[in-house]
C-alpha cells in the first residue's frame, strides 16, 4: 500500500516579513546609522541605555517610510520563494554555468 502524499506546504507572507525584519535588524546599514548617531535619538536627544532601572531604547527609522510591504512580499514569493515546480537541484558549478548562460542570452 502506498503512503499518502504529504500536503504541499507553502511559505506564509508573515514568515517572509519576519525574515525581512531579521535581515533588517542585522544589516550593516542599520548598524552604521546607529553608530553614526552615537545611539542617540535625533528628536529628543535620549541616548540608548541598557543600565538596569535606566533602560532607554532607540530604533532606526526609514525617513521615507516603507509603504509597499505587500509588493515586497509579493516579489519575494514570485521570484525567490516560488512553486517547487519552478526549481531544480544543481551542483555549484552547473548552477554558476546556468546563470552565465542566462547572462549570455541578454
Amino acid at each position: 500500500m502506498k503512503k499518502p502524499k504529504k500536503p504541499k506546504t507553502h511559505t506564509r507572507p508573515c514568515d517572509i516579513k519576519a525574515a525581512l525584519r531579521t535581515l533588517w535588524l542585522r544589516c550593516p546599514e542599520r548598524r552604521e546609522a546607529l553608530k553614526r548617531e552615537n545611539y542617540t535619538c535625533q528628536c529628543c536627544g535620549g541616548k540608548q541605555s541598557k543600565a538596569k532601572g535606566n533602560e532607554f531604547d532607540v530604533q532606526v527609522h526609514h525617513k521615507t517610510g516603507i509603504t509597499n510591504w505587500d509588493k515586497i512580499v509579493e516579489a519575494v514569493m514570485t521570484y525567490l520563494i516560488c512553486d517547487s515546480d519552478h526549481l531544480e537541484v544543481l551542483c555549484k558549478t552547473c548552477h554558476k554555468n546556468s546563470h552565465d548562460m542566462d547572462f549570455l542570452k541578454l
